[in-house]
């Protein structure tokens, strides 16, 4: 806001939003950052993250996948992004396009829910040993839905809309959140749990919770000696729960009517409220029933603290004042062995138990406890479909597959609805309808590109070398192959995770996948080249390395020329031997390389992760720019502002080796001041 209201820095708010939308500079407030750091992300790992719009930390977390990679090869590794909320997922995905990778799926699930791919069909007990056919990852990014109060200082508005009930609203849904996460997790792997809140209902509370649940499966990470100069201070072991004006320190405390909305698991100690009415012989207001002598003990009536006999102060808390931030809440879990077994029952099975449960009184209820990437969920979702063949009205609840997945004491209205706060609003939409599995209403499909005569072309066309394979790693969202507009590459793990997804029956719901590489041209001079497929520009920095053919090095001001008039006739150009070549390629797509000199040097063209390189459409008589707009303003003025500074300064220009993320160009003049002055 204060760079837009301030004319002396317009200049520098357009320059950031400009290398923004580029890709250059991604602008993140610094503690939102710190959680990716504690996942130890390689490059070789499949990492989920699950609550993961608008983006930034994704971003962060591919940029750590590719940090070791080269120039033209892909990491390893890979990233899947989810989020519940449509709108969302496309804000995601026009984040992300700006990294330009093929490492990436986007999908669009419930986190608590989200489809762990089992491919067995047959066990109805979840054992000790893992499925080798499922969907597993090395880490897991659970940064939750919260009620966003550690950020307070950016939004003061939060102050006249806080209250306790918006962090015990979401302390269930954020259980079920984090134990999918784990159940997801690879023996061995890590998660990072986190929230942008100070409540601990939504923190200590939740990780004593996962821990309880896991039964010693999962351990919490010191990592104390990890980012050292990062201030950060304990998990809190002992905190109260505040219900209706009343401060609990124990499950003890609460009255039966409350018991709905103030679960055992939001104390230091947990506990269940079958042990407690077992021992008590009280009305439902929590007094002596007639006929009965309870004794008075003054300790009832004074404060008895209550600790949490998990080592919760490996966790940590990022407190605004520490060092001029938001506030965030940061636990690291490791699992050490498969979460414990949990039997699989019909789905009718379950809800009828729940109804049972609650004629019966909510607070008695032990609905099962499913952890679904432990357990086979084919029979279920099969029941699901079945039931919901006869019910049209209803929403088809097979993306649930478990449901109802709740609390032990189960959850009230208060608890399930949302509140009226914008990201919770938008996590958490009320009676959502929810789509088949394998069948996505809305959803472009996503297929393998097997068109061999179409592949043989554009390997042909630009000379592809065999490293750069492309058999096996197209895939298109068109299901009528023979109009395909758009060809998308995908890594390696990527193809494994269709692959497998396929062969369940679609259960990933995929809004993006792959880097868009080819796309066909469609004017009338498309229609009659040897290669209708252009390259992208999103893919062109990967393939660059790869093409032998339709590549040519420019001179500087050829190269700026193009970029200001984005059509240049060939006898129009500077350098005439550039012209010629240009001249003498075959009519289609071609790529312009920015050359070290201002001749066009009859070498082999070299290519690495500095060259800075731009796609062309070759016609009858000119060269026309295949870059969008935006694109050629930011490297026009890049170019410009270069070559300036390095005609003041009157030395010779030389190309600098720029990181990954930042292009730089510059050029040799040798000497020739005629040259220097043209440009």
């Amino acid at each position: 806001m204060q760079l837009r209201k301030n004319q002396s820095l317009k200049r520098f708010h357009e320059f950031l939003k400009l290398e923004n939308e580029i890709g250059n500079i991604t602008r993140q407030e610094a503690v939102s950052m710190v959680p990716p750091l504690f996942l130890d992300v390689h490059s070789n790992h499949i990492v989920l993250d699950m609550c993961a719009a608008p983006g930034s930390k994704t971003f962060q977390l591919l940029e750590i996948l590719h940090r070791s990679t080269k120039a033209g090869s892909l990491p390893d590794g890979m990233v899947i992004a989810n989020d519940l909320d449509v709108q969302r997922c496309n804000l995601l995905i026009h984040q992300i396009k700006r990294m330009c990778t093929a490492n990436l799926i986007v999908t669009n699930h419930e986190a608590q829910h989200f489809p762990g791919c089992h491919l067995n069909l047959d066990c109805d007990i979840r054992g000790s040993s893992q499925h080798a056919s499922q969907l597993l990852f090395d880490r897991v990014l659970c940064d939750v839905p919260c009620s966003g109060d550690g950020t307070l200082r950016k939004a003061p508005d939060l102050w006249r809309r806080w209250n306790t009930g918006t962090g015990n609203g979401l302390h269930t849904l954020q259980i079920l959140v984090a134990m999918q996460g784990l159940s997801l997790l690879k023996v061995g792997g890590r998660m990072v749990y986190s929230t942008c809140s100070m409540n601990p209902i939504e923190n200590e509370a939740v990780v004593a919770e996962i821990l309880r649940r896991c039964k010693g499966s999962v351990e919490l990470v010191d990592v104390s000696s990890e980012l050292p100069q990062l201030i950060r201070r304990p998990g809190l072991k002992r905190w109260k729960v505040r219900d209706k004006g009343k401060s609990l320190v124990s499950c003890k405390e609460v009255d039966k009517v409350r018991r709905s909305a103030v679960l055992p698991s939001m104390f230091p100690n947990g506990g269940n409220y079958r042990d407690i009415d077992c021992n008590s012989n009280c009305d439902v207001n929590g007094h002596p029933e007639d006929g009965v002598q309870v004794e008075e003990n003054p300790a009832m009536h004074e404060f008895t603290e209550i600790v949490s006999d998990f080592p919760l102060e490996l966790c940590m808390r990022l407190l605004p004042h520490d060092q001029n931030s938001g506030a965030f809440f940061i636990a690291v879990l490791q699992k050490n062995s498969p979460l414990p077994a949990i039997e699989v029952k019909r789905r009718k099975e379950v809800n009828n138990q729940h109804v049972e449960s609650v004629n019966q009184g909510s607070e008695d209820a032990q609905v099962l406890q499913i952890y679904p990437s432990e357990s086979t969920h084919e029979e279920v979702c099969k029941q699901v479909s079945d039931d919901n063949k006869n019910e049209p009205n209803e929403p088809n609840t097979a993306d649930f597959k478990f449901s109802p997945v709740i609390d032990e004491e189960g959850e009230s209205e208060e608890a399930q609805e949302p509140h009226n706060e914008e990201n919770i609003a938008k996590i958490t939409p009320s009676k959502r309808k929810l789509q088949i599995q394998g069948k996505w209403r809305g959803v472009d499909p996503v297929i393998f590109f097997k068109d061999e005569s179409i592949i043989k072309s554009i390997e042909a066309f630009y000379g592809i070398d065999e490293q750069f394979p492309l058999d096996g790693h197209l895939v298109t969202r068109n299901s009528d192959t023979s109009n395909v507009k758009r060809i998308y590459y995908i890594s390696k793990s990527v193809k494994n995770v269709l692959e497998l997804n396929l062969s369940v029956g679609q259960h990933l719901k995929i809004t993006s996948v792959g880097l868009k590489i080819f796309e066909r041209q469609k004017s009338r001079e498309g229609r009659s080249v040897e290669c209708a497929f252009r390259i992208a520009s999103e893919g062109l920095p990967l393939i660059l390395p790869h093409i032998t053919k339709q590549i040519l090095s420019a001179s500087a001001i050829d190269f700026k020329h193009l970029l200001q008039y984005k059509n240049v006739k060939f006898a129009e150009f500077v350098d005439a031997k550039f012209g010629e070549m240009v001249a003498n390629l075959k009519p289609g797509c071609c790529v312009i390389v920015l050359g070290e000199g201002n001749k066009v040097s009859a070498e082999a063209l070299q290519v690495d992760e500095s060259s800075i390189a731009i796609g062309c459409w070759k016609g009858r008589a000119s060269l026309t720019v295949m870059v969008t707009s935006i694109e050629c303003q930011e490297l026009l003025e890049r170019l410009l502002m270069r070559l300036d500074r390095e005609t003041e300064k009157g030395s010779s220009m030389h190309e600098d080796k720029p990181s990954n993320n930042v292009r730089y160009v510059e050029q040799e003049s040798n000497g020739n001041s005629q040259d220097v002055e043209a440009i």
